[in-house]
């Protein structure tokens, strides 16, 4: 089978290389997917860059989620069967025609959604939903504050929010974006580049400040946050986007000072809560509750609460490309390559 490998860090069109290697075989529990196509991450551009710890060594396959058939079932799977379409998450492995799964991280899925849709349920919609089902409860009428609202994650929260009742907070670094947020369903939206979110938040909510915000951004949005939650307030912290600019140790580490430093005290004085969020711990250590997460997801999908837009469709060959534009961070919704 064709697969892509890192072969070195640095550049994205000399990062890679199409190589030739064996098919892999699905063990008891795992499912081997005929791959139609694969997502692009974040993690993704981090992980070629060298900054992403968990990546596999050099030279290795990276990928963390696909869409395809499966192809061959393991002994101990009750859920699916040869042929039935799946997304599903990967633990590396998903830049490749075939892809080994865990079979709880992998669900049926219809014929509808592309191969960017339906990766999008596995990562990002996955991800939204342990962080805001999960991890917080949403009710109606709470104020929840998205940064990052127009990428994969933070629609995928924008929608849950709506679906929930909440009055939704939308930042954007991007000044095109705004609109598009507004049309998406934000009660408010503010432009992160030329204003500071802290002010505004105080401003709107006359110092109340938010029930929930979700932070994919990191260093200075974290200590922000956390003087921008009402009493009972939760930050859930996904990501740390701000500190991927660069792997030079100093701006590593004025940006990790930018978080602020906390003491539990002051979170139980005024009841607060700050939670971090990595989904490949749980893929890894609580397989149970991503079947659930991933199940509940593809059901809201089928009901149309979840409606993920696909960014762009690169073919694989085209896999520099398709990091250069994810790396721009121009891209609306879901960034995929199709075999």
């Amino acid at each position: 089978m064709k697969a892509i490998y890192i072969v070195q860090h640095g550049k994205a069109e000399e990062a890679f290389e199409l190589r030739e290697t064996p098919k892999p075989v699905p063990k008891p529990g795992e499912v081997l997917v005929k791959v139609e196509g694969f997502g692009l991450n974040f993690a993704d551009v981090m992980a070629r860059k060298g900054m992403y710890q968990d990546a596999p060594p050099l030279p290795g396959i990276i990928g963390y989620d696909v869409c395809g058939r499966v192809e061959r079932v393991g002994s101990n799977v009750k859920h699916l069967l040869e042929g039935d379409r799946v997304t599903a998450l990967t633990r590396f492995g998903g830049y490749a025609e075939y892809a080994l799964t865990d079979a709880r991280a992998a669900a049926k899925i219809t014929d509808k959604p592309n191969v960017a849709e339906a990766t999008s349920l596995t990562t990002q919609y996955c991800t939204a939903y342990y962080c805001a089902a999960e991890m917080v409860n949403l009710f109606e009428g709470d104020k929840v504050l998205i940064h990052s609202a127009a990428g994969g994650v933070g629609s995928a929260l924008m929608q849950y929010a709506k679906h929930k009742g909440c009055e939704i907070f939308a930042t954007t670094g991007s000044a095109s974006k705004v609109q598009m947020l507004k049309d998406m369903g934000a009660h408010h939206v503010l432009n992160t580049a030329k204003n500071d979110f802290e002010d505004w938040i105080d401003e709107l909510t006359k110092g109340d400040g938010v029930d929930v915000i979700f932070d994919a951004v990191g260093a200075s949005f974290i200590r922000k946050g956390v003087a921008s939650l009402a009493h009972g307030g939760r930050i859930v912290c996904y990501g740390a986007a701000d500190m991927s600019d660069s792997k030079n140790i100093f701006f590593q580490i004025t940006k990790a000072l930018q978080f602020g430093i906390y003491h539990p005290a002051q979170f139980m004085l005024n009841s607060k809560s700050l939670i971090g969020v990595n989904m490949l711990r749980i893929a890894d250590h609580k397989p149970d509750t991503l079947k659930r997460c991933l199940e509940n997801v593809v059901r809201l999908y089928n009901d149309g609460v979840f409606k993920p837009t696909g960014g762009k469709i690169f073919k694989a060959e085209e896999i520099a490309q398709a990091h250069h534009y994810l790396e721009s961070r121009q891209s609306t919704g879901k960034v995929a390559c199709a075999w």
